[in-house]
């Protein structure tokens, strides 16, 4: 009997091709997918617009706001759990029927558009721990590799007092949007100079930036198992020969993935710990999701819950 027939909940990979005929076909109606396999699809698309709600946003009104003067771009505002701290203006694109143009250039730079799909759970925990350890920043040059929008870069060059923060992506798309935060947020970085750069790890050469950075920062750029190399040998010229100098990267297991990355690691001779439990809060809400939680209904550990890496020379 099919599956169809039989009633049987639908398989992961036809609610896979369903997610990607939308976004193919957006002007097609899709209420027979919604009745057939909408709760399906919210379980099987890892996507997600709850996160662990660590820092609270809200969309910008685009009406009263002079920040924002594009159809394309979404401009949130980020509220620092900390005290007297600014806002913070992160821009993202909105959701387009464009998604083509994005495959085109992604083969073209030989990337992913991942940065541009949404700020995903790991940026925001990377962010909110960058913000429970500011001291780890303070004084330092810093930079974040695989930004997407670059929630946890501005985070560290709003309150944490680094000397100096680049925030770099290998996607042009996202460097522009996270250009826009920057001349968003001028104003609140204080004496942190503060820089956009389109890095990709196995093209870019970095010369003028090699063994430079006290602390380099990532999240969730441990999937794609072709860029290891490249990411681990970027990680090896960036960090500062003399004295110490640390990476600290946020990544969820992903299937083998995060341990093929590991093994990278060990293999370029860099040393590095694992930690599970990093942050008691971040910890609990794992928990609850874990248990059933169902304000978040795709929640899955292996794809969600972000372990904490720290490299080191």
């Amino acid at each position: 009997m099919s599956e169809k027939g039989s009633g049987a909940a639908p398989k992961p990979s036809s609610l896979r091709w369903t997610i990607l005929r939308r976004a193919l076909l957006p002007h097609r109606s899709h209420h027979t997918d919604k009745n057939n396999s909408e709760i399906g699809i919210e379980r099987v698309s890892r996507k997600t617009t709850h996160g662990f709600n660590l820092i609270p946003s809200c969309l910008v009104d685009t009406a009263s706001s002079s920040l924002i003067n594009t159809k394309e771009a979404a401009c949130f505002c980020y509220t620092l759990p900390i005290p007297n701290a600014p806002s913070l203006f992160l821009f993202q694109r909105v959701i387009s029927n464009d998604v083509l143009a994005d495959f085109e250039i992604c083969n073209r730079y030989d990337i992913d558009n991942t940065g541009l799909v949404c700020p995903w759970p790991s940026e925001e925990v990377l962010a909110y721990y960058c913000l429970s350890h500011a001291e780890i920043f303070r004084s330092k040059t810093v930079i974040e590799l695989g930004s997407g929008y670059g929630l946890a870069g501005l985070v560290v060059a709003m309150a944490t007092e680094a000397s100096e923060v680049v925030i770099s992506d290998g996607n042009p798309q996202v460097v522009d949007y996270i250009q826009r935060s920057i001349n968003a947020n001028t104003g609140a970085f204080g004496p942190s100079k503060v820089k956009s750069l389109m890095l990709h790890w196995n093209k870019e050469e970095i010369s003028d930036i090699s063994n430079k950075f006290d602390v380099i920062v990532a999240s969730d750029c441990t999937f794609f198992t072709e860029f290891h190399k490249g990411l681990v040998q970027t990680l090896v010229k960036l960090l500062k020969r003399d004295g110490p100098s640390t990476a600290i990267f946020f990544s969820p297991k992903r299937g083998d993935t995060f341990d093929k990355f590991i093994t990278e690691v060990k293999e370029s001779g860099l040393h590095f710990c694992i930690d599970e439990i990093y942050d008691t809060e971040i910890w609990r809400q794992h928990q609850e999701f874990v248990k059933g939680d169902d304000s978040w209904p795709n929640y899955d550990k292996d794809h969600c819950y972000p372990l904490l890496i720290r490299i080191t020379r």
